[in-house]
């Protein structure tokens, strides 16, 4: 590797906390291998090729990123928007059988905030399905300390500085076509329903602490 190379600390994607085939039947192994190996990796690359144009983002995190979004192009926004939701994402899901459940003081907020576990999760479809072509379904606390179900764009997450609706995200359910078309075709909603069998309560239950101790 040549000291060029070196010199750039280009953003990574991580392995996948899990096998390609561990969500099913939620989400099928074909479609876990093209959404990692193929739309999530063109995310991280094309952003890595912005880094000729900003040599700053070699110096930042992704997080930190969002956070000043708009300060860079629809390229930087679209692919580090990208590379961020879709690290997001995988984090967010369990096999079957390792999901865990809601903590005791998270489901103490659902219920405060939404009236019941289950209220929560029909909001979070309704979001999920309504978002109108490509986008996100999130779970967040606002700046206010709620808990929240926002919907996003294309690639857009509540933690941009552009974002309408911002907040601390806990959990977030990809709605682009390819995240479910080749089991589910045009059927979102059934994708959107047998996305709770694979949520990972436990990383949502840490990220719930995070987000309300700061």
């Amino acid at each position: 590797m040549g000291a060029s190379s070196l010199a750039i600390a280009e953003f990574k994607q991580a392995p996948l906390p899990y096998a390609t085939s561990a969500l099913e039947p939620a989400i099928d192994q074909q479609t876990m291998e093209i959404h990692f190996g193929k739309h999530h990796k063109t995310y991280v690359d094309n952003l890595n090729g912005q880094i000729k144009t900003y040599p700053e983002l070699d110096k930042i995190n992704l997080i930190t990123l969002q956070k000043q979004i708009s300060k860079y192009n629809t390229t930087v926004r679209n692919n580090g928007g990208g590379h961020f939701n879709h690290d997001f994402f995988w984090q967010s899901l369990a096999p079957i059988g390792k999901t865990g459940v809601p903590s005791p003081a998270l489901l103490k907020k659902i219920n405060a905030d939404f009236g019941s576990l289950e209220a929560f999760k029909e909001k979070f479809n309704q979001a999920a399905t309504g978002r109108f072509g490509s986008g996100w379904a999130w779970l967040v606390v606002t700046p206010e300390g709620k808990l929240a179900v926002i919907s996003t764009p294309n690639q857009d997450n509540p933690l941009m500085d552009i974002a309408e609706d911002k907040g601390v995200p806990l959990l977030a359910l990809d709605v682009w076509e390819h995240a479910y078309y080749l089991k589910y075709q045009n059927r979102r909603a059934d994708y959107t329903k047998a996305f709770w069998q694979v949520v990972n309560w436990n990383t949502v239950n840490q990220r719930f602490i995070e987000a309300t101790q700061k």
